[in-house]
C-alpha cells in the first residue's frame, strides 16, 4: 500500500491517457536514465539539481515525481513543488516498480527532437479525418502532453517538416510515421512508442478499421467514421476540430478500457403481466 504522498503504479496506470492526469516529471540522473532510456508514458525529463528555476514551468494543479526508486530525488522535487502550490506527488518505488510491474514505457530514440519550449512538433495535412486525430491523440495523452500539430496543404508536408523542424505524420511518402502494409499510422506509433497494452490495441483495431474502408475489422468502427465525418463537417478550422476529437477518443479509449463487456437496453422488456 502506498504511503502518504506517494502513488502506486496501478493508481497512475489508471490516469495516464485521462485528461485529469497530473504533470508527469522524471527526475532521474543521466546514470539511471541512460541504463533504461525510456520514460513513464507522458512523462517529461527534468533536472532536478534546477527545479527552483521551473517549477513555473508546471502548468497543471498537480504533478507526480519520477526518480529511479521512489526515494530522495523524488520526494525533494515533490516538496518543492508543494512548496510552489502544486500538489505533489511519489511514483512509489519509482520507474524500476513502474517496469518492473510490466507497465509501458515509450523508447526516448523514438520521439522527435523537441522545440525551445520543449515540445515535440508535428506536421501533416491539413482537413483531417481519422489518423489525423487519432495520432495527435494518442500523443498527446501517451507521449507529449503539450505537443504541437500543424495542418497544412497535403503538397507542402514534408518542406515544412523541413524548415520548422517539425515531425511529418500520416502522408503518403517514406516517412517513419505513416501507413505500412495494412496498418494505419496509429497503430505504427502504438507499437513503435511501446504502448501496445490491450484498450490500445483494441482501440488501433476500430481507427484501422475506420481510416483504411474495412469496417469489419471492428463493429465500433462505423461509429468512429460517422463521429469522424461529423466532425470535419461541423469544423472549417483543423485545430477546432481536434479540440472536438481529442474527447471523442477519450471517450472511445475509455470504452476499449472499462467498458467492453457492458451493454446499454432501457426501459427493458417487460414480463407479461
Amino acid at each position: 500500500m502506498s504511503s502518504y504522498l506517494e502513488i502506486s503504479s496501478e493508481k497512475l496506470a489508471r490516469l495516464i491517457g485521462t485528461p485529469n492526469c497530473p504533470a508527469l516529471i522524471d527526475v532521474r540522473v543521466d546514470e539511471d536514465f541512460d541504463a533504461d532510456p525510456r520514460l513513464v508514458p507522458g512523462s517529461a525529463r527534468r533536472d532536478y539539481r534546477t527545479v527552483q528555476d521551473w517549477t513555473h514551468d508546471v502548468d497543471k494543479a498537480s504533478a507526480i515525481v519520477i526518480c529511479q526508486q521512489g526515494k530522495k530525488l523524488s520526494h525533494g522535487v515533490a516538496a518543492w513543488l508543494r512548496n510552489a502550490g502544486i500538489s505533489a506527488d511519489v511514483l512509489e518505488g519509482g520507474f524500476e516498480a513502474w517496469v518492473e510491474g510490466g507497465s509501458p514505457a515509450v523508447p526516448s530514440s523514438a520521439l522527435p527532437e523537441r522545440n525551445a519550449q520543449g515540445h515535440t512538433v508535428w506536421v501533416t495535412r491539413a482537413r483531417p479525418k481519422i489518423d489525423r486525430i487519432a495520432c495527435p491523440w494518442l500523443i498527446r495523452r501517451f507521449v507529449d502532453p503539450h505537443a504541437v500539430f500543424l495542418y497544412v496543404a497535403p503538397s507542402e508536408v514534408e518542406m515544412v517538416g523541413e524548415r520548422f523542424r517539425a515531425t511529418p505524420f500520416d502522408i503518403d511518402a517514406p516517412v517513419r510515421w505513416s501507413h505500412r502494409g495494412e496498418r494505419c499510422t496509429f497503430d505504427v506509433m502504438v507499437e513503435e512508442f511501446g504502448l501496445a497494452t490491450a484498450p490500445l490495441l483494441r482501440l488501433a483495431r476500430i481507427v484501422r478499421a475506420a481510416d483504411t474502408a474495412r469496417l469489419e475489422l471492428a463493429p465500433e468502427a462505423s461509429g468512429l467514421l460517422a463521429a469522424s465525418l461529423g466532425l470535419s463537417r461541423m469544423y472549417a478550422d483543423d485545430l477546432e476540430q481536434l479540440d472536438a476529437g481529442m474527447l471523442l477518443y477519450d471517450a472511445f479509449y475509455r470504452w476499449c478500457r472499462d467498458a467492453t463487456n457492458e451493454t446499454h437496453n432501457w426501459p427493458s422488456a417487460k414480463k407479461d403481466a
